[in-house]
């Protein structure tokens, strides 16, 4: 977060990029490492003044993206869970899922700045 503040990132794009950030940790914690202490979560950043990337991976089974349930399908909208990918890929300007090699997987996010107008 500390870089997304010195590249100039407004308030909102700041909280879009927390949340985001937030999510695929949990997500990588809970659902892909299942609260294992001996898998690790694997975390990259890296940018230029145009653009923040994050790269998270877990050491977990993997999973489909196409799989998950339709967080705003009438039967899950009182969920309490389910709806991080759905903001994850609404805050961010780009959002891949990927496997992890050797195990895992690997979700990278961009968020780029706006061009000054």
């Amino acid at each position: 977060m500390r870089t997304a503040r010195e590249m100039g990132f407004d308030e909102d794009q700041q909280h879009e990029i927390g949340i985001s950030l937030r999510e695929c940790m949990v997500n990588a914690v809970v659902h892909g490492n299942r609260y294992s202490s001996k898998k690790k979560v694997h975390f990259f950043v890296a940018h230029t003044p145009e653009r923040l990337e994050i790269v998270i991976g877990d050491e977990g089974e993997g999973f489909d993206k196409s799989k998950l349930p339709d967080p705003l399908a009438e039967e899950n909208l009182l969920r309490q869970s389910g709806r991080g990918v759905l903001m994850m890929q609404a805050f961010m300007d780009e959002f891949e899922v990927g496997r992890r090699d050797p195990s895992g997987t690997e979700v990278r996010m961009v968020k780029y700045k706006a061009a000054a107008g």
